[in-house]
């Protein structure tokens, strides 16, 4: 007889934050190929902008973008009710969108997939394992200058309407 409410299953490993951190901060993007990924809702409108301000800032710091990747939420009528939510709580981006980035990563043979939004611990560790690559956000990337690494937030999202 099937017993509800239970789950036959080992509790996830919890990562600790800061190795979490440490893991994110040993991309360095000096000389490194990346995969640029943007998502946004359909109220911000000026997403093209944040997208072009996200590869200058990882242009300053050396790393080159070979591809920019954007996912909307809400464009669609069936979206809007969920604009606030993300596709996937384990990728952020819906499935198809992933295995675009994927694609991507493969054909340009990226070091990286940098995302602008900030990712969870979970959501970095199963991009990364999907992706076969790092995948890191833009503000847990570390900014060297004059010898110190300090991390610089990813730019700012202003709200619309």
């Amino acid at each position: 007889m099937h017993q509800r409410g239970r789950r036959h299953r080992r509790p996830a490993r919890r990562v600790p934050p800061e190795r979490a951190r440490r893991r994110a901060s040993e991309f360095t993007p000096a000389g490194a190929e990346v995969v640029l990924v943007g998502y946004f809702s359909a109220k911000q409108k000026d997403f093209e902008a944040l997208m072009a301000s996200a590869a200058a800032d990882l242009a300053a710091r050396g790393a080159r973008v070979a591809v920019q990747l954007v996912q909307r939420r809400g464009v669609s009528a069936g979206g809007v009710r969920k604009m606030s939510l993300p596709y996937s709580s384990r990728t952020l981006l819906s499935a198809g969108k992933v295995q675009e980035v994927a694609e991507a990563c493969d054909r340009t043979s990226a070091d990286a997939a940098v995302f602008v939004a900030a990712l969870t611990d979970h959501q970095q560790r199963v991009l990364t394992k999907v992706l076969g690559r790092p995948a890191v956000s833009l503000s847990d990337i570390p900014l060297v200058q004059g010898g110190r690494t300090t991390p610089v937030p990813a730019p700012s999202r202003r709200r619309t309407g």
